[in-house]
């Protein structure tokens, strides 16, 4: 079953299953797209009966579209949930640009940004980056314990 359609800035855009259970959006490379990808990750994860991971999950959605959207290119971002396995789940965020993010190793305490991946890293089992010939999917995975 599909998420309901998801207004954005630029009007409603289409969300679309994926090979293995997923859901993906392509959203404008904008700030206020963040709460749309938390509408698409909230759906999958209530859908799948993965409603204890969305707390964590919608802020690592969060932190990946916010890097996206000040590091990306082009004027669209692609945010993809999949369930990879029946506990866990991945998010990912592609962008057009090759640059690949970093952890650091110690942020600035009076900017108020730059914590992101640090959130990400303490919040999921494991995060990375696939590089593609024309951009990149910054990934991370959650998962929750089998019962």
């Amino acid at each position: 079953m599909a998420p309901p359609d998801e207004g954005s800035a630029s009007g409603p855009a289409a969300s679309h299953p994926t090979g293995h259970p997923a859901y993906s959006q392509t959203l404008p490379r904008e700030p206020r797209s963040a709460a749309a990808a938390r509408r698409l990750v909230r759906t999958a994860l209530t859908v799948w009966g993965l409603e204890p991971l969305i707390q964590d999950a919608t802020l690592v959605i969060t932190e990946l579209v916010s890097n996206a959207v000040d590091h990306g290119r082009l004027p669209s971002i692609r945010v993809i949930v999949s369930r990879p396995s029946a506990n866990a789940i991945r998010l990912g965020v592609v962008d057009r640009s090759k640059t690949v993010p970093a952890l650091r190793a110690t942020t600035d305490e009076d900017q108020p940004r730059g914590r992101g991946l640090l959130l990400v890293d303490a919040l999921t089992e494991r995060w990375g980056t696939e590089l593609y010939r024309w951009g990149k999917q910054v990934w991370a995975e959650l998962g929750e314990e089998a019962t």
